[in-house]
């Protein structure tokens, strides 16, 4: 159905990629930086993992892309065999390679690590990749040890690599989620609406729709938004807590932990005009609002009632906390019956 070829040749071009280059950090033992933050991980987390997480991996450009184009395969041919008539299965499969490889090799020049976890396949193993060029490029953007910002990210890699190993029911939650979502969409393309111009009213209401909520919710139907915004809710908590955790867990082993995570805020604002048009565009500031949303409601349980009653999240799913209440901390404490006080009470 769709050229993958083509959407891994796309995605090199686009990010610009290259071979993972000389080792890391001067040849940093990441093996040993990887059990460290096991072992700190787990103890602040007071997660334990039913089996050890993947051995990372020092990965270029292209192999992440490459290894994220095979997790996106599983997830969209499925969909994909919906399309009807031959000659549009095959523009279309041409246009979603394309563009499959535009977004993966945009997201490629900047993501400096991943667990990366095919939801849908349960067979395939995870993996835990550091994208060694951009991690260079970012030590010395941030004028920081590359060996320390190194660590910094195997510890957020682990958090997730714990997470969903020692939350028996996450990853088939949130893959049930995805899963919902896929069965959906419906593939409908009606031939004759292409030689219709749009109006001005359907113009503005599709950009009204995109300013609100990105060009994934403006051609969402009301089902799929509430399925996205459940998806959404359980990543932000997904990527805040592990935000709260790297900074908490690394903070005795990092000497320079507040300088990085300010340079990493700063990245993260500080982008051209061009690249926070496409990354609104193509949804992937809902990415950046995760982490921003859920590490806040992270911290603020934390701080006020320490990381057990933080745990309630991880009890059971209906106690995820909704998008509304990643904005206000207090009604989940109430929801989820956390005893309401103060950690100095």
């Amino acid at each position: 159905m769709v050229d993958w070829r083509l959407a891994e040749r796309v995605a090199d071009a686009v990010s610009g990629g290259d071979g993972a280059g000389p080792p890391l950090a001067g040849g940093a033992d990441v093996e040993a930086m990887s059990a460290r933050a096991l072992e700190r991980v787990s103890a602040y987390a007071r997660l334990q993992p039913a089996e050890p997480p993947p051995p990372p991996e020092a990965v270029g450009r292209s192999e992440w892309a490459k290894a994220n184009l095979t997790t996106m395969r599983a997830t969209l041919d499925p969909l994909l065999e919906r399309l009807g008539t031959r000659p549009l299965q095959t523009a279309g499969g041409m246009l979603v390679g394309v563009e499959a490889g535009g977004v993966v090799g945009f997201m490629g020049r900047s993501v400096l690590g991943q667990y990366e976890l095919a939801l849908l396949d349960p067979e395939r193993p995870p993996r835990l990749l550091l994208v060694a060029p951009n991690l260079r490029e970012a030590a010395r953007t941030f004028d920081a040890d590359e060996a320390e910002l190194l660590e910094w990210v195997v510890f957020h890699e682990i958090t997730h690599a714990v997470q969903f190993s020692g939350v028996d029911w996450l990853r088939e939650h949130v893959a049930g989620l995805l899963r919902e979502l896929l069965a959906s969409v419906t593939v409908e393309v009606d031939p004759s609406a292409l030689l219709k111009l749009p109006s001005m009213q359907d113009l503005r209401g599709l950009w009204e729709s995109v300013r609100e909520g990105g060009l994934v919710h403006a051609v969402a139907g009301e089902q799929r938004k509430a399925i996205i915004d459940r998806l959404q809710a359980v990543m932000a908590v997904i990527e805040g807590h592990a935000e709260h955790v790297m900074d908490a867990a690394g903070a005795a082993v990092l000497p320079s932990l507040p300088k990085l995570r300010e340079a990493l805020e700063k990245r993260r604002r500080d982008k051209p005009p061009l690249v926070k048009l496409l990354e609104r565009l193509l949804g992937l500031d809902l990415k950046l609002r995760q982490y921003v949303v859920g590490k806040r409601f992270c911290d603020a349980v934390v701080r006020d009632w320490g990381i057990e009653a933080l745990n309630r999240a991880w009890s059971d799913p209906e106690h995820l906390p909704t998008l509304a209440e990643l904005d206000d901390p207090p009604s989940w404490v109430r929801r989820t019956q956390v005893r309401a006080v103060s950690r100095g009470e």
